[in-house]
C-alpha cells in the first residue's frame, strides 16, 4: 500500500471497531492485528489511539455536514429544503451507518461538547436563516426563526437516531412523514400562540396562513 492508501485502511478498520465498541472499549493492539500492520504504524501516522479516533470523527463530520449542507444550499421551496435535508441525514445513516453510530456516541478531543452536537448547531443555524426569510415573507416575527429551526432539526435529528436501529418504515417514508408534521404544522401556526391550559389567555389565538394547505388523509408523499 501506499502511504495514503495505508492511511485510509486505518480509519476504516478504525470506524468500524470504533462504532463496535466505542473509542474506550477499542485498543491499539486490535486495531493494528485487523489492519494487519503493527502498533508503531499507526502511532507514526496518527500518534495515539485517540488520534486516530479524531480523524474518524472528523471525517464523518465533514461528510454529513457536506451532505446536509448540499440539500440546504439548492434552488428550491422552504418544504423541498426541509425534504432534502432530512433525506441526507436518512441516506447518510443508510450508507454510513458506522460513521453515525461514532458522531452519536463520544466526544473527540477536538469537539468535547459532541460531534453530533456541533453538526446540528451548525445545520441549525442555517435552517434558521432559511425560516427566518420565510417567516418575515409571511408576516411573522422573522426573530422566531432561531426557536423554530431548533425545534425543527432536534425533531429531524432525534427521529434519525431511533431510524437508526427500526430501518422501518424506509428512508423516504420516514421524510415523508416528518415532512408532513412540520409543514402541516407550519400551516395552521398561530402569529401569537397561546397555552390553553392557560385560563389567563383567550380561548382561541388568531391565526395566520402559512405557505401550503395540509395533506389529505392518507400516505404523505415527497
Amino acid at each position: 500500500m501506499t502511504g495514503e492508501q495505508r492511511r485510509a485502511q486505518l480509519i476504516d478498520v478504525g470506524r468500524g471497531l470504533f462504532a463496535l465498541r466505542g473509542l474506550d472499549g477499542t485498543t491499539i493492539e486490535e486495531i493494528a492485528l485487523v489492519a494487519g500492520v503493527s502498533k508503531p504504524v499507526i502511532y507514526e501516522r496518527f500518534g495515539s489511539k485517540e488520534g486516530l479516533y479524531t480523524e474518524v470523527v472528523e471525517n464523518e463530520f465533514r461528510i454529513l455536514l457536506g451532505d446536509i449542507t448540499a440539500a440546504l444550499n439548492t434552488e428550491a421551496s422552504s418544504r423541498v429544503l426541509v425534504e432534502g435535508a432530512a433525506l441526507a441525514l436518512l441516506d447518510y445513516i443508510e450508507n454510513r451507518t458506522d460513521g453515525f453510530r461514532i458522531l452519536v456516541r463520544d466526544a473527540p478531543p477536538s469537539q468535547p461538547e459532541g460531534a453530533f452536537s456541533t453538526l446540528l448547531s451548525q445545520v441549525t443555524a442555517r435552517v434558521e436563516h432559511i425560516l427566518s426569510d420565510e417567516f418575515g415573507r409571511r408576516g411573522f416575527d422573522a426573530r422566531d426563526g432561531a426557536m423554530y429551526a431548533q425545534m425543527l432539526v432536534g425533531m429531524v435529528a432525534m427521529t434519525g437516531q431511533w431510524w437508526l436501529d427500526s430501518r422501518h418504515p424506509d428512508k423516504k417514508a420516514v421524510a415523508a412523514h416528518l415532512v408532513n408534521l412540520a409543514w402541516n404544522g407550519l400551516s395552521g401556526m398561530q402569529q401569537n400562540p397561546r397555552l390553553q391550559s392557560d385560563p389567563g389567555q383567550p380561548e382561541k389565538a388568531e391565526q395566520s396562513e402559512w405557505p401550503g394547505q395540509p395533506e389529505k388523509a392518507g400516505q404523505p408523499e415527497i
